[in-house]
């Protein structure tokens, strides 16, 4: 904590505000803390909030301590060869999982979900707007079938990472990859069949 009639340093009011953030996330969830409402938290200027962070999202994944940033890593999934989107995002969820450093605030994350309720809307608020719409804008499709994507990547990080089910959890990357990198393929070409989507 700064002492007083000194002005914080950089790293101080940064800190300040991502303290501000998890607060106003935790009462008002991710759609209602607003990044003005957070300045205001932290007794800083707004102006600051884009200096330090950029955008809400970016404020979220570093206040949460997220172990990634949906604004670095869909991209990355989304561009490519097309029709291998589906291989893409497989690949990364077993990457982020299969780190220790990274799977461990997952696991706080889903403790925290299952047992607060203030956790569980702010971590279904950041996906739905932060995450699952991004990829429906960026595919064009519905919500409904991004989210069935997710579903169905949890499933197998779940059984793959922490309840350590075999063969999921013995299974190579690229078993794992052949195998459910189709169906996620599936649901990110909006539900048509693989001859559908082609054409």
């Amino acid at each position: 904590m700064a002492r007083a009639g000194r002005r914080p340093g950089p790293n101080e009011t940064r800190e300040q505000i991502a303290e501000a953030a998890r607060r106003l996330f935790a009462a008002q969830g991710y759609d209602g803390a607003t990044m003005r409402a957070i300045a205001a938290e932290a007794g800083v200027n707004p102006a600051l909030l884009h200096h330090f962070y950029g955008t809400k999202r970016q404020l979220f994944v570093a206040a949460m301590n997220l172990p990634f940033n949906p604004a670095d890593e869909i991209p990355q999934v989304l561009n490519g060869p097309p029709g291998e989107e589906g291989a893409r995002l497989v690949r990364m969820i077993l990457r982020l999982w299969a780190e220790p450093d990274t799977r461990a605030p997952f696991l706080a994350l889903l403790r925290s979900a299952v047992t607060n309720e203030q956790a569980v809307t702010m971590m279904r608020q950041f996906l739905a707007s932060a995450v699952l719409a991004t990829v429906a804008r960026a595919r064009g499709i519905s919500r409904l079938h991004a989210s069935a994507a997710a579903a169905q990547m949890m499933g197998v990080a779940l059984l793959r990472y922490v309840l350590e089910v075999p063969p999921m959890s013995t299974a190579t990357e690229d078993e794992i990859v052949a195998l459910v990198g189709p169906a996620i393929q599936y649901y990110l070409d909006g539900g048509q069949p693989p001859a559908a989507s082609q054409r």
